[in-house]
C-alpha cells in the first residue's frame, strides 16, 4: 500500500515513519525548506525517543521519502493523510484550518484520479464535512473518499502510542455512492498489523471521531487540573497529594494516569484542544463549563506558580539568583510549546531575578520563548551554582539523580522549589536545605 502524508512536523513525521515500519510505502510531503532539507539529510528536527532509528530505517529501505511536490507524492498513492498544524486562531480560540483546507484544495488541483482523503490533523467537528466539500466542488469530475483519523500521540512515547496504541478512531464520510465501504476497507489494510496485535480499531462517523479526540483530550486536561488543586488542598489540611492520587487511581473507574501534580499542564495538545472546544461548544449552543474552567484555572496556576516562588525566596528575587532545571512542558521531549517555564519565568525575570537554566533538550527552542537575559547552563550543577534558590520545572529522569550533598556545595542558598516533586522531602530537608514540593507538607 502507498500513501501520502502531508506534512513533516511532529504528527506527520511520527505518523509517517510508523506506518513505513508496517511495511507501507509513504511520501512525505513537507514545503518548509530548511526541515525538508534536515529530513532529507537524515537529521531529525524534533526530539522523540526512537524516532530518528526509525526515519533511518525506512529511508534506506526505499519505503519512506521526503520531498515537496504533492503531485508526485500522491501520483501512486492509494490514500493521503491531512498532518498539518492547527494553531489556536488569535482572538476567539478556534482551531485555525487554514493549511487543513489549503491541503484539501491542492489535493483537488493536483489528484490525477480519486483518492481517499484522511485528516490526521486534530480538527474540528466539521472540518471533514468541509473537506469533502472542497474536494468535489473543485474537481466533480473525480471521486474522493474522506475519512477522520485523528493521533493520540504522546511527546516522549510516541513510537509505542503508535505502535500499541490504546484504540484507533476512524471516522468515514458514508454518503459517497459505496456508503464509505472502499474508505474502510483501504484503513483496514492500513492498519492491519495492529489488528494482529487485537488493538481496538473503532470505526464511526467523521463527527465523531472529530469530537473524541477534543473529548479526550479536555478530560486529561480537566484529570491533571483537579490533582493540582487537591495537591493545593492537601498543603492546607496537611495530606500527601501521593497518597490521595494513589488512593483514587486504584479505582478502576479512575485510573492513575495523569494524577501526577506539578505547576499547570502545557504542550501542543492540551492548551489548544480545551480552547478549541470550548469555542466549538459556544458555537453549537452547548457550552462546556467544565472545560471552560480548567482552562482559566490551569492558566491561573502557572502565574501563581511564580508567586509561590517569590515567596519562598523572601518575599522577592530582585538581584537573587534563581537556578531553573528542566524548561519543556514535559520530559522526553524538546517541546515548549505552552511550557510553564514560560509564564512561571517572565514573571521572575519581571521581578527582577538573575535566571540560569538547563534543560538537556529544551534550550535552543526556550531561545525565543523567554527573556533575553536568561543564562543557558552546560548541566544542571551549572545551573544550581550559586543559586539563591533552585526550581524544578520539569522531571526529566537525569535530575532526579542529583546528589543532594552536591547540590548543597553548588547552591549559594538553600531554598528548593521542586514543582514537580521529584526528590524525598525528608532526605532533602534532612541535607539541610528549605525544601518544598507540591502537595505534600
Amino acid at each position: 500500500m502507498r500513501i501520502a502524508m502531508i506534512g513533516g512536523g511532529y504528527v506527520g513525521l511520527v505518523s509517517g515513519a510508523c506506518f513505513a515500519e508496517f511495511g507501507t510505502d509513504v511520501a512525505i510531503v513537507e514545503r518548509d525548506p530548511k526541515r525538508l532539507e534536515a529530513l532529507r539529510k537524515g537529521s531529525i528536527p524534533i526530539y522523540e525517543p526512537g524516532l530518528d532509528t526509525i526515519v533511518a530505517t525506512n529511508t534506506q529501505a526505499g519505503r519512506l521519502t521526503f520531498g515537496d511536490d504533492l503531485s508526485t507524492a500522491i501520483e501512486n498513492a492509494d490514500a493521503v493523510f491531512i498532518a498539518v498544524g492547527t494553531p489556536t486562531r488569535r482572538g476567539d480560540g478556534h482551531a485555525d484550518l487554514t493549511y487543513v483546507y489549503d491541503a484539501a484544495a491542492e489535493i483537488a488541483r493536483t489528484a490525477k484520479r480519486g483518492l481517499l482523503v484522511v485528516t490526521k490533523s486534530t480538527v474540528p467537528v466539521g472540518t471533514g464535512r468541509e473537506v469533502a466539500r472542497i474536494l468535489r466542488e473543485a474537481r466533480p469530475d473525480l471521486l474522493f473518499d474522506v475519512a477522520s483519523n485523528p493521533e493520540f500521540l504522546r511527546e516522549g512515547n510516541a513510537i509505542g502510542d503508535f505502535m500499541r496504541p490504546d484504540r484507533v478512531i476512524i471516522g468515514i464520510d458514508e454518503s459517497g455512492p459505496d456508503q464509505g465501504i472502499s474508505a474502510k476497507d483501504a484503513l483496514r489494510e492500513l492498519y492491519r498489523p495492529l489488528y494482529m496485535i487485537d488493538a481496538p480499531i473503532v470505526f464511526t462517523d467523521l463527527e465523531t471521531a472529530e469530537l473524541t479526540k477534543y473529548a479526550a483530550n479536555a478530560f486529561l486536561a480537566m484529570k491533571v487540573t483537579f490533582i493540582n488543586e487537591m495537591a493545593d488542598l492537601c498543603e492546607k489540611v496537611g495530606g500527601n497529594i501521593h497518597d490521595v492520587a494513589r488512593g483514587m487511581g486504584l479505582d478502576e473507574r479512575i485510573g492513575p494516569r495523569f494524577l501526577y501534580p506539578g505547576p499547570g499542564y502545557g504542550g501542543s495538545c492540551f492548551p489548544k484542544d480545551t480552547r478549541a472546544l470550548t469555542a466549538i461548544a459556544q458555537d453549537a449552543g452547548a457550552p462546556t463549563q467544565l472545560v471552560e474552567a480548567t482552562v482559566a484555572v490551569n492558566e491561573a496556576r502557572k502565574i501563581r506558580m511564580a508567586e509561590r516562588i517569590i515567596e519562598q525566596a523572601g518575599g522577592s528575587v530582585a538581584g537573587k539568583t534563581v537556578g531553573v532545571l528542566g524548561l519543556t512542558f514535559k520530559p522526553d521531549t524538546d517541546d515548549m510549546r505552552e511550557a510553564a517555564s514560560i509564564p512561571i519565568l517572565h514573571r521572575l525575570h519581571d521581578a527582577g531575578a538573575v535566571i540560569q537554566a538547563f534543560d538537556p533538550e529544551g534550550m535552543t527552542p526556550a531561545r525565543a520563548l523567554l527573556p533575553e537575559k536568561i543564562r543557558y547552563c552546560d548541566d544542571a550543577l551549572s545551573a544550581a551554582e550559586n543559586a539563591d534558590i533552585l526550581v524544578v520545572l520539569t522531571e526529566w529522569n537525569m535530575f532526579r539523580a542529583l546528589d543532594p550533598a552536591r547540590l548543597k556545595t553548588a547552591m549559594r542558598g538553600t531554598a528548593i522549589a521542586d514543582l514537580r516533586n521529584i526528590w524525598n522531602s525528608d532526605t532533602m530537608k534532612a541535607a539541610g536545605f528549605d525544601y518544598r514540593s507540591i502537595g505534600r507538607v
